[in-house]
């Protein structure tokens, strides 16, 4: 299965780019989302994470995310210890799910597509771009969140520059009507190099 890698900082409209191919008929393995599930329904991933991190992770109701994200964001170290028992257990889910699906392709959504070495993963990178004016105002709306805070997490994540190098393909996200038509040619050129 040719398999294609989605990425984009926050308010780049990564998930909306997901969503107009998700419509073509593409199948979309969105990692940050099963991340989060797998870490309260894989025993496996559960005991490594307890094991590193504590008892304190997980609670009745599942995985005790405030405890955890204090354990490991603001700490490099922590986190690159967090993401080393989180991402193998993904990846290979996401292999499974891959040979399972029908289609020229699937889509790996993931954020951190280059700073987890995930490309190395997928046939073709695509990296969603947008103005910073324009992702800051969309994250707000949609967390909730300060402009301080949205500034912060950019200034965390890599830069547009980095990704439109480091992909095969860019998409940029300004007009809705303009980006569904280049989602359209986008899905184009991947069944193409599908085949290829």
């Amino acid at each position: 299965m040719y398999k294609v890698g989605i990425t984009g900082g926050i308010g780049s409209g990564k998930s909306t780019v997901c969503a107009m191919l998700e419509e073509m008929g593409v199948a979309v393995y969105n990692s940050d989302a099963r991340a989060k599930e797998l870490m309260t329904t894989s025993a496996t991933l559960r005991e490594a994470i307890v094991a590193r991190f504590g008892a304190e992770c997980y609670t009745s109701e599942g995985l005790n995310r405030g405890y955890l994200a204090e354990r490991v964001f603001g700490d490099a170290a922590e986190l690159a210890a967090l993401n080393s028992l989180v991402h193998p257990v993904v990846m290979a889910d996401f292999e499974t799910w891959a040979e399972s699906q029908q289609g020229s392709y699937v889509v790996l959504e993931s954020a951190i597509l280059f700073e987890a070495s995930l490309e190395q993963r997928v046939d073709v990178a695509v990296a969603v771009l947008s103005l910073e004016e324009l992702r800051i105002e969309r994250a707000m709306r949609r967390d909730g969140a300060s402009r301080e805070q949205v500034v912060a997490r950019i200034g965390r994540q890599l830069s547009d520059d980095e990704r439109a190098d480091r992909a095969k393909y860019a998409i940029v996200n300004i007009d809705l009507e303009e980006l569904r038509e280049d989602v359209e040619q986008l899905h184009r050129r991947l069944c193409y190099d599908s085949r290829a």
